[in-house]
């Protein structure tokens, strides 16, 4: 029960924030964001992430995850150099939390290639458009960030451990549909579909990794 109890809190969050940025109200979303992000950490301190290496690890990467939603509040080409700054760090912790765990690469893990190629196809007009907007001051930093999630979800799959899996491919599901969006052409209620998978995603990183870790 107590291990059921302690995902309400987050839960409760995520679901405010994306009623709050389905009807476009920014001022709840600007503490509604945040608030699930430390709702996370709160709920892995609780299940006890800091008595292993990967929790501790995972801690790092949702602390980078909370600096990198706080810096993409705002829509400036700065906020956003920030954002892929501290998600970056964040995705380099994850690939050690991953690490530690082990990577086995039982054989349904390969089809991480699938998933990789379709990420990567879907974004291709992504590196070019950033290119041509502000130089390599932006599609450097997206370059070395797209390699760093690209090598963390190989890795999440590699686990052996599906819901790690899932959570890493929600995730650049959620970075993907960020990217064109803002770079390449609209999708239709992007930033609901943003907030929703980058959740979700982070969740299901979360619960993958503690429970191998127990």
């Amino acid at each position: 029960m107590r291990i059921e109890l302690v995902w309400v809190l987050p839960a409760v969050l995520a679901a405010t924030d994306w009623w709050a940025v389905a009807r476009g109200d920014r001022r709840t979303e600007t503490w509604a964001k945040p608030a699930t992000l430390v709702a996370l950490l709160l709920t892995a301190l609780a299940l006890g992430a800091t008595d292993s290496t990967p929790g501790r690890w995972l801690l790092v990467a949702l602390v980078f995850g909370l600096l990198g939603d706080v810096a993409l509040l705002g829509d400036s080409l700065g906020r956003f150099r920030a954002g892929v700054a501290a998600f970056l760090v964040g995705h380099l912790a994850y690939l050690v939390c991953f690490a530690t765990l082990g990577l086995p690469r039982p054989g349904w893990s390969w089809a991480v290639l699938v998933a990789l190629l379709a990420s990567l196809v879907a974004t291709r007009d992504v590196l070019p458009a950033t290119h041509r907007l502000d130089g390599p001051a932006l599609s450097v930093p997206v370059a070395v960030y797209t390699a760093a999630i690209a090598a963390m979800l190989v890795c999440a799959w590699f686990t052996g451990e599906w819901l790690i899996a899932l959570g890493a491919t929600v995730f650049v599901a959620s970075d993907a549909t960020l990217s064109i969006n803002r770079f390449v052409s609209p999708i239709p209620r992007a930033h609901l579909v943003v907030m929703v998978t980058y959740h979700v995603g982070q969740a299901l990183i979360v619960a993958g990794v503690l429970t191998a870790t127990t």
